[in-house]
């Protein structure tokens, strides 16, 4: 083992997610990591589905911050990322697209490794992944592939949820990061890319979910994640 983890932040963005998320701390709290002490940061972004009255009785077993006025994933995640005290940080959604159990493979470049950054990627064929939208994919494939071309990095999937940074990698980005909806996951990818760091990345499994089931982001989302590519590469 290369580097030697004491806490892992797991950072949760929730926005009406009262249907899924109960199972999904479940899952959580079920990872076993070895020595590794788990902090499970939930931040809500004005939900009004019941999400926040399920939050209110878990306030003492988890870090909770409320979002008065809905602002978007991005400030919800930037938030946590400011909020959280472990030595590497992951992002979770709440949506139960992204399976837990997935960890340990995200943690194995950091270990054994001694990666800064890792990010999951869905379309490194590791696990199950639930067939659904071709457009979406295809689209996903072309945002990826217009970042690396200006980041000059080779990701598969730079929109994945699952990123895992080292808190002292990220710590000077966090204040500068703008990105309030969907347009965070270029944003952060444009500036990790800048620094001079270890970049990994792992197949992970996906359990995709319809706009019926509540899928949140959107055409317009893929649209704006062009500019934010080129803003933040090569005006930031």
């Amino acid at each position: 083992m290369i580097y030697e983890m004491k806490k892992l932040s797991i950072v949760i963005p929730v926005f009406n997610e009262a249907k899924t998320l109960p199972l999904l701390l479940e899952k959580i709290e079920a990872v076993f990591l070895d020595d590794i002490e788990k902090e499970i940061l939930i931040i809500d972004d004005a939900s009004t589905d019941g999400t926040r009255e399920i939050l209110e009785n878990l306030k003492d077993k988890y870090r909770i911050f409320i979002q008065e006025k809905n602002q978007g994933k991005g400030a919800a995640v930037r938030k946590g990322l400011e909020l959280a005290s472990g030595d590497f940080l992951l992002i979770q959604d709440a949506d139960l697209e992204y399976d837990p159990n997935d960890y340990q493979v995200l943690l194995e470049p950091v270990l054994r490794h001694g990666a800064d950054v890792v990010y999951g990627s869905r379309f490194l064929g590791k696990g199950p992944h639930r067939v659904l939208f071709f457009w979406h994919s295809l689209g996903n494939r072309i945002l990826t592939l217009f970042s690396n071309m200006l980041t000059n990095i080779n990701l598969t999937d730079m929109e994945t949820c699952y990123k895992l940074f080292k808190k002292e990698v990220i710590a000077d980005i966090i204040p500068k990061l703008k990105s309030t909806r969907f347009g965070f996951e270029p944003e952060i990818t444009a500036r990790i890319a800048k620094k001079e760091i270890v970049i990994y990345e792992v197949g992970i499994s996906y359990y995709g979910r319809t706009y019926k089931d509540g899928k949140k982001i959107n055409w317009k989302d893929g649209l704006a994640a062009f500019w934010h590519i080129i803003r933040f590469n090569l005006f930031s």
